[in-house]
């Protein structure tokens, strides 16, 4: 399995270069680079091209919201993960819609960091779990939910069933052995299912379902 390369964007150095240090202690990740604001960010995102980008949100010249949709337009498969000390609403939601793949509180450990990096390569969701009750309740709300399209128009059946385990938080592992396929089928399918939705990971793609009807709050966990 090749290297997870990944870039940072925070804008305070001390933070940057503990997380740089816990990272590089890492096997199997690998620090491309250090962006101290956002500008620096979407610009060394699209010359290196990194498989995963800890991003903060109050950075100079860009915040990590412009910054996030500037490099999802850019490059739609590099995974986001969102390192921040703030879970106001208009954060979270603001760079959920702007196509970040997780979204985590800066008081996690080394080791939650590690496995969300992980996550993300791989296409699994990952959030705080502050910040995944506050999109349930916002999904609870009424008229949030609008089944306006069935997933049948843009989903084969299968991948619709994906959808809704992947909703409820299963691994590919999980996924192959419940389907009886390989880890590597399931990885496919994932892959075009992102495709033809237009997002670039799990935690877009469930929020997308969310949105259209497709999936409801109790296929979730």
């Amino acid at each position: 399995m090749s290297d997870i390369s990944i870039l940072l964007a925070e804008d305070h150095l001390i933070t940057r270069q503990g997380i740089r240090r816990l990272l590089e202690d890492e096997k199997g990740l690998v620090v491309l680079g250090e962006a101290s604001d956002g500008e620096e960010a979407v610009q060394m995102a699209t010359e290196l091209k990194p498989d995963v980008i800890l991003m903060d949100i109050a950075m100079p010249k860009l915040n990590g919201i412009e910054a996030t949709r500037q490099i999802k337009l850019i490059n739609p498969h590099t995974g986001v993960l969102m390192l921040s000390a703030y879970d106001d609403d208009e954060y979270v939601f603001g760079l959920l819609k702007a196509g970040a793949a997780g979204y985590l509180l800066k008081n996690v450990s080394g080791d939650e960091l590690v496995r969300a990096i992980r996550a993300i390569y791989k296409g699994e969701p990952v959030l705080d779990p502050t910040i995944a009750r506050k999109v349930m309740n916002y999904f609870r709300l009424p008229g949030k939910v609008r089944g306006l399209e069935s997933p049948s128009e843009y989903l084969s059946k299968r991948e619709t069933d994906i959808l809704k385990l992947a909703a409820k938080g299963m691994t590919n592992k999980d996924i192959a052995d419940k389907l009886r396929v390989s880890n590597r089928t399931i990885e496919g399918h994932l892959r075009t299912i992102f495709n033809k939705l237009g997002v670039g990971s799990r935690t877009e793609a469930v929020l997308h379902g969310l949105r259209k009807g497709w999936l409801t709050l109790e296929e979730l966990p």
